[in-house]
């Protein structure tokens, strides 16, 4: 059985090094696909692959590659469902302060300092400035000691100066959390993982974190800055639009099988999170797979 507390993870550099760099090829490591939250920053290059970004308050489903800078502290999910023929994925975590405290605070760092400010929201990365940065952070496990640092320095100075990006939380709070508030979060996403395509009533969700449905609805709008019920409506939406990517499933079969009961209301929820109707989201899928 999976622990339902992986939460605080705790991360170790390789020895004589700030920076941990993870690759995976062709398989892909299931150890972080579960919520969890560090204090480091993560800096993840997935170059060919399918899977679920869940980012803070963001939820979206991705069949192309992905550049993406997660904040200290921000909970988020593993990425990759599986990565297709000569796919990888590398990941880069590093604390803010990795070169000193004193460093970080030279004027010439006040452009990364502002972009690790704007990736408390999470940051995607857009098609120009993956082709630039994508192969540099693969090549980084070439390197070692202060080429490495340099190397990674240089990434994140283009990072800092470019607008070739998109902010996944930019129209809400950064969902940041202590760690004593970590194990009640993870039991409520996992919970919604596993049940989002059935009817969840707000006292057995209240009754898995040991609250009265009151104390839960504050608690939770005060720390995702949403209600459950929209939680809920944006992990049917996320289910739906893969469901239209990957199957040949009518958009009516499609609504009842990610937990909507409601033709009409399916397609209300469904233009509010994605920005269009189902039919139209099908309608572009199948335009770029053509």
């Amino acid at each position: 059985m999976i622990s339902k507390k992986p939460t605080l993870e705790k991360l170790s550099p390789s020895f004589g090094s700030s920076l941990l760099i993870k690759q995976h090829l062709e398989k892909v490591d299931k150890i972080n696909a579960f919520w969890h939250f560090h204090p480091e920053l993560e800096l993840v290059y997935i170059n060919k692959g399918q899977g679920k970004t869940h980012i803070g308050n963001h939820l979206s489903y991705f069949n192309n590659s992905q550049l993406i800078l997660i904040g200290a502290n921000l909970p988020h999910n593993g990425f990759a469902d599986r990565l297709t023929a000569n796919g990888s994925e590398t990941t880069v975590q590093f604390k803010q302060d990795f070169l000193g405290k004193d460093f970080i605070e030279i004027p010439e760092m006040a452009n990364v300092v502002a972009l690790f400010d704007r990736a408390k929201k999470g940051i995607r990365f857009k098609i120009e400035t993956k082709a630039v940065i994508g192969p540099k952070i693969n090549k980084l496990t070439k390197y070692e000691g202060l080429e490495r640092v340099l190397k990674f320095l240089d990434i994140l100075n283009y990072l800092a100066n470019t607008d070739d990006y998109t902010l996944l939380n930019a129209d809400g709070i950064a969902l940041e959390i202590n760690p004593q508030d970590s194990d009640k979060i993870n039991v409520i996403y996992h919970y919604v993982n596993a049940n989002f395509q059935r009817h969840i009533t707000l006292d057995e969700i209240a009754n898995e974190v040991s609250m009265t449905v009151p104390a839960f609805c504050r608690y939770f709008k005060k720390t995702t800055g949403k209600t459950f019920t929209q939680l809920v409506n944006e992990y049917r939406v996320v289910h739906a639009t893969k469901l239209l990517n990957e199957s040949k499933m009518s958009i009516a079969d499609v609504c009842f099988e990610c937990g909507f009961n409601n033709f009409s209301h399916f397609n209300k929820q469904f233009n509010e999170i994605a920005g269009k109707s189902a039919s139209q989201y099908r309608k572009e899928i199948r335009q770029i797979i053509q």
